[in-house]
């Protein structure tokens, strides 16, 4: 198998190759021993590999979503930022909120909100400046998480 051969038949090829031949495939493309001997685990990483070397890999935002998600399944908080939540509506959104006849205008930022000039990381803390109680955010502020099947 060259590099030069079509990704099919590269892919292809790599189920007709021995443990031992995977394993000397994996020190060409990665540089480095192969971490097993397991050749399905061999022949996923390599066919992705192969896949990611011709069309290019993940790019960075992608790769620092994926290690928020490995740190949140795994209860590490190493990193300083956390995912979003999928209620927060798209940067530039002004939600709006009327409280005891004042009304409330918030601006959601990509990594928090806006609200009377100052920054805040959720919307329960603003929602407590408001009130002077401590509330969900996203109740007060009329979001909920969709339900399964609504749009």
């Amino acid at each position: 198998m060259t590099t030069h051969d079509p990704i099919p038949a590269r892919l292809a090829a790599l189920k007709a190759m021995s443990v031992n031949e995977l394993k000397a495939e994996w020190q060409v493309l990665f540089g480095a021993a192969a971490p097993n001997n397991s050749r399905s685990y061999l022949e996923g990483r390599l066919a992705y590999r192969i896949q990611e070397l011709t069309h290019g890999g993940l790019d960075r935002e992608t790769r620092r979503m994926l290690d928020l998600l490995a740190d949140e399944v795994d209860g590490v908080l190493n990193r300083k930022s956390q995912i979003a939540d999928p209620r927060n509506p798209v940067a530039g959104t002004r939600l709006v909120r009327e409280w005891s006849g004042v009304e409330h205008t918030i601006t959601v930022l990509r990594n928090g909100f806006e609200w009377q000039g100052r920054p805040y990381k959720s919307l329960s803390a603003i929602a407590k400046a408001i009130t002077g109680t401590h509330w969900n955010g996203y109740r007060f502020f009329g979001l909920r998480e969709r339900k399964r099947g609504e749009r």
